[in-house]
């Protein structure tokens, strides 16, 4: 799928390969397929300042790969985030994006069908280097009754394992999302909860936001349009709202018909509902339309929220932190060391006490 026919957030979802030093995946086949994988990134691997040094190397790729270089020690010096060789490096990858992530659910409910690693905990996917593999998987859990969605992955994070480089098919964004991404994926390394999606992403989605902001600042740029980000979150509104009436449905009758048809009948709803939104509120722009027109299942909608719910309360703790990334920092880990429940209703608080409709499903 292009990127441009869903939110950008979403294309960053990252391929969790951090079980990598622990053979406990759950299984043998899937463990070597992701050593593999891992494995060939690591050998292709070229240094930036070496690829810049190469009289050969295309000067729109030359351009692209400072740019990177320029975000990468930006992020260390004004963000406080580690000093590492991450992102210091580039793979060609000769192939459209680096991973593919398989979501699921069950075919009358919202939440994932769970997927644990040793290191990530549980998550709402499981990523794969070859889209075959992913095909294959697809249509085990199809086979077993499951709804299912394949994204593809073209920014991924080991969670600071290994010294993940800039792959290609993070270049096809552009200026500020390529930097964001950078910022975000740091994050990731800075602090990550074991099991919690939703923390983990609104934490580096927030540091990838604040962090672009700051960057376009320092070099003189004006703050982000807020067009696309108004209607991004706009979007994610509105699929979220499907997702709270789906889980609504599934949860008022055991009827399999009178479900299968509430499903069906929900997903045309939101249909109308988003052409309606879409003609009144951004009349003319069409980026969605695809996607609302491609097939609508359950794990579909898994990855919508999984980036935002808590952004809000992360700007609070930045605020409250009078904008000092070493005292946010502080302020997040202690929020990551309470229990998962005192936790969300942490954050929750710090929201207003508002969550997004449907916005725990995939944890």
């Amino acid at each position: 799928m292009p990127l441009a026919l869903f939110p950008r957030r979403l294309a960053r979802l990252a391929v969790l390969v951090s079980c990598l030093p622990l053979a406990a995946c759950s299984s043998l086949r899937y463990y070597v397929h992701v050593a593999h994988g891992e494995a060939s990134l690591l050998m292709h691997r070229r240094p930036i300042a070496r690829v810049l040094g190469d009289g050969g190397t295309d000067p729109a790729l030359a351009s692209r790969l400072r740019l990177a270089e320029q975000a990468r020690a930006f992020a260390s010096t004004h963000l406080d985030l580690p000093r590492n060789r991450s992102y210091t490096s580039y793979v060609d990858l000769q192939r459209p994006y680096v991973a593919w992530n398989v979501f699921a659910t069950p075919p009358y409910a919202v939440e994932a069908v769970p997927q644990c690693f040793p290191i990530a905990g549980c998550v709402a996917y499981r990523g794969y280097f070859d889209p075959a593999q992913a095909q294959a998987r697809a249509a085990q859990l199809k086979a077993q009754g499951d709804d299912v969605w394949i994204g593809p992955v073209p920014a991924y994070s080991t969670l600071g394992w290994f010294a993940d480089p800039i792959v290609s098919s993070m270049l096809r964004w552009d200026d500020d999302e390529l930097a964001s991404t950078i910022f975000h994926e740091l994050a990731h390394q800075r602090l990550y909860v074991k099991g919690d999606t939703a923390f983990n992403e609104s934490f580096a989605s927030f540091v990838g936001e604040e962090g672009l902001r700051q960057w376009r600042k320092a070099r003189g740029l004006p703050p982000p349009d807020p067009h696309g980000q108004a209607m991004d979150r706009d979007f994610t509104g509105l699929v979220l709202d499907l997702r709270g009436r789906l889980q609504r449905l599934y949860a008022s009758t055991h009827d399999l018909a009178a479900l299968a048809r509430g499903k069906q009948a929900q997903i045309e709803a939101f249909r109308r509902r988003y052409a309606r939104w879409r003609d009144t509120r951004w009349p003319g722009d069409h980026r969605y339309d695809a996607w609302v027109a491609a097939p609508i299942n359950n794990a579909r909608l898994l990855p919508f929220g999984l980036y935002d719910r808590w952004t809000g309360a992360f700007a609070v703790l930045f605020e409250r932190a009078e904008g000092r990334w070493g005292a946010f920092y502080a302020a997040a880990r202690a929020l990551a060391g309470e229990p998962r429940e005192q936790r969300d209703r942490a954050l929750d608080l710090l929201t207003g006490g508002t969550t997004p409709p449907g916005g725990g499903a995939g944890q």
